[in-house]
């Protein structure tokens, strides 16, 4: 038996058709999970069919996105790991013990999708990989499938991350980065999923795919800035040497397209130290921000187990 209480959080849009058969089956093989839909505002009859299988619901008044039902999922949840699932029927419920049992030695449990069960186009394929390369690079730290949507984490740090993740389908992408770059630790288990029975993925690989570059930018300039600003420094100062040898062999001169080069690798060198320092003294003050939380919060169980065991 499970030491922790777990919350399942299932972000629903228009699932009206698997959401049932999802919640029932979660259930039966765990009946002591809190499972929490969060209806963003679907047409269908998602809410009600959620309800009935025994979920505890919430309702969007309209469609915000994906990522701002994990918010709110992860608002009311009272777990102290949360759990992370499509509402698609992709994920199988009988995989959740499979991430659970990694706690509390990690801090996030990723289920990573194996080749067979990616279910995935060529380009999209391609295009996982390259992301999954690129944040590597820039968490360090070798990420296996950084859009999985099925994982689970402790619950003080998904609420400590709440502020920066954002309300599409990106949460998963910006929640491994950032929990890599804070220093915190990531698992990741191989699943297998199953493919999707009704409807087709919400994920555009052109317009998503520019959204998850952008975040990882977005995320490694927040956390590491020299990840960005060193490279980009390193190839405006080569250019400017190549520029300075093409033209100091045909004319013998040092020209001022190649003095604009070097002074930009050096200005972007010095904004991406500036920004470095920034990062530290803002991490600094999140982290003790994130102590303060944790300790009122162990004060406030503490409190409660004291008042159940005095009616005892």
């Amino acid at each position: 038996m499970n030491k922790f209480k777990i919350s399942v959080i299932i972000p629903a849009f228009n699932e009206a058709e698997t959401i049932g058969t999802l919640v029932e089956t979660i259930h039966q093989e765990n009946p002591s999970y809190q499972i929490i839909v969060i209806d963003d505002g679907s047409k269908d009859d998602t809410a009600r069919i959620a309800e009935e299988a025994g979920a505890t619901v919430f309702s969007h008044p309209y469609n915000i996105g994906n990522g701002a039902a994990v918010k709110k999922g992860i608002r009311v949840a009272d777990g102290d790991i949360l759990v992370f699932m499509d509402a698609d029927g992709q994920h199988t419920p009988e995989e959740i013990e499979k991430l659970i049992e990694f706690f509390p030695e990690y801090d996030m449990v990723v289920g990573a999708r194996t080749g067979r069960g990616q279910q995935a186009s060529f380009g999209r394929s391609i295009g996982n990989n390259f992301y999954n390369k690129l944040a590597s690079y820039v968490t360090k730290f070798e990420v296996e499938d950084l859009t999985s949507g099925f994982r689970a984490i402790k619950a003080e740090v998904a609420e400590n991350l709440l502020y920066l993740l954002p309300n599409t389908y990106s949460y998963p992408t910006t929640s491994t980065l950032c929990v890599l770059r804070s220093g915190l630790s990531v698992k990741y288990v191989p699943i297998e999923i199953q493919k999707r029975s009704t409807g087709k993925s919400g994920i555009s690989l052109f317009k998503d795919g520019i959204r998850f570059f952008m975040i990882i930018t977005k995320i490694c300039t927040l956390f590491s800035p020299l990840r960005v600003f060193l490279p980009i420094s390193a190839l405006t100062f080569l250019l400017g040497l190549l520029n300075y040898i093409h033209t100091f062999i045909l004319g013998g001169r040092f020209t001022n397209m190649s003095m604009l080069l070097f002074s930009t690798s050096v200005i972007i060198f010095m904004l991406g130290l500036i920004s470095e320092q920034i990062t530290m003294m803002r991490m600094e003050k999140n982290e003790g921000a994130l102590i303060e939380f944790i300790s009122r919060k162990n004060e406030t169980a503490n409190a409660k187990d004291n008042q159940e065991n005095q009616l005892r």
